[in-house]
């Protein structure tokens, strides 16, 4: 997201919520509430409908999942999907036997291989352990038109051709840590759910709410129909500063690819543009870093502005 000098002019404030077109309140709940009500269960995985897999770390039946944080996560958030555990026989290190432990409680299958298997199976730096797992299966536009109406005041993060399966790794990561409510990615021209991004994301891809379409387009506008602001990051004329948009409301932020941004169509269904000012040399930031900065200022706004009575933001018009 670059910055600008010169502001733009600004855009409708999504201070309330949309129902067809129109602007609805809805009855407000604390950020706790609204926070707690929309988190999704921890079997919400299990429940998706079959869909095609995708590309990743798997051969035709399975994913190998590696690493610490992401192996414990999807012990933990779908401990029904792994078929077998690899443990480097030579690890003295106590997490990996905990996770050894938890297999075992699970009925998990554990086996003791050489380092050497391990590193030749998934070609990254493993940490000792390595789960063969079920491919998991996401949810899609027709899920997302059921779901979405039922959201209250949701903020939710929509990955526009995301090329780097760890940008958009440590994307999830960030969406978790600020408690979205659902990601929404592309099935084509974008990085998929490999066994890397796992690790980036540290167990996010396994206890976020993720769906994967066709059409972004399309989800868009099944986001404005429940009811969501769209709010792309854009450094166009019409951009305003982020710090003075209006995240408090139901939100979609749409984060553009690495180097080309928000596609123009993607763009044009947004129902405004917000943009990170730059203060030093550099134009643009990274995009998970982008993303992280964008998710905390619509959770600073949410859960922080009112209750220590600084930093609120004016409406634009």
């Amino acid at each position: 997201m670059a910055g600008k000098k010169k502001p733009g002019s600004a855009p409708r404030s999504p201070s309330g919520t949309r129902k067809g077109g129109q602007l609805r309140r809805r009855g407000d709940k604390s950020p706790a509430e609204a926070r707690a009500g929309n988190r999704p269960p921890k079997s919400w995985g299990a429940a998706a409908k079959a869909k095609p897999a995708g590309q990743g770390s798997h051969d035709s039946t399975r994913d190998w999942v590696f690493g610490l944080h992401a192996v414990h996560s999807v012990l933990e958030n779908r401990p029904e999907a792994v078929e077998s555990l690899w443990l480097a026989a030579d690890s003295s290190n106590p997490r990996v036997q905990e996770l050894d432990r938890l297999a075992a409680s699970l009925g998990i299958t554990r086996e003791q291989k050489p380092a050497a298997s391990l590193d030749k199976k998934c070609g990254q730096r493993h940490q000792g352990v390595l789960a063969a797992v079920k491919p998991q299966r996401f949810p899609d536009e027709s899920d997302l038109v059921q779901d979405a109406p039922g959201w209250d005041k949701p903020l939710v993060l929509v990955l526009d051709s995301i090329e780097d399966p760890r940008n958009l790794g440590a994307c999830l990561r960030s969406a978790d840590a600020a408690g979205v409510d659902a990601v929404i990615l592309p099935r084509h021209k974008s990085a998929q759910i490999t066994a890397v991004t796992r690790k980036t994301a540290a167990g996010a891809a396994d206890s976020l709410r993720i769906y994967q379409v066709t059409n972004l387009v399309r989800a868009l506008e099944i986001l404005k129909n429940a009811g969501i602001w769209i709010a792309g990051s854009d450094c166009g004329e019409e951009s305003q500063v982020i710090y003075r948009a209006n995240l408090q409301g139901a939100t979609a932020l749409v984060m553009g690819n690495e180097g080309k941004g928000l596609r123009p169509l993607v763009r044009q269904h947004c129902d405004f543009l917000v943009h990170i000012p730059m203060r030093g040399s550099v134009q643009s930031l990274n995009v998970a870093v982008a993303t992280g900065v964008c998710l905390f200022e619509a959770v600073r706004q949410r859960e922080y502005a009112s209750q220590f009575g600084f930093g609120n933001v004016r409406s634009p018009f």
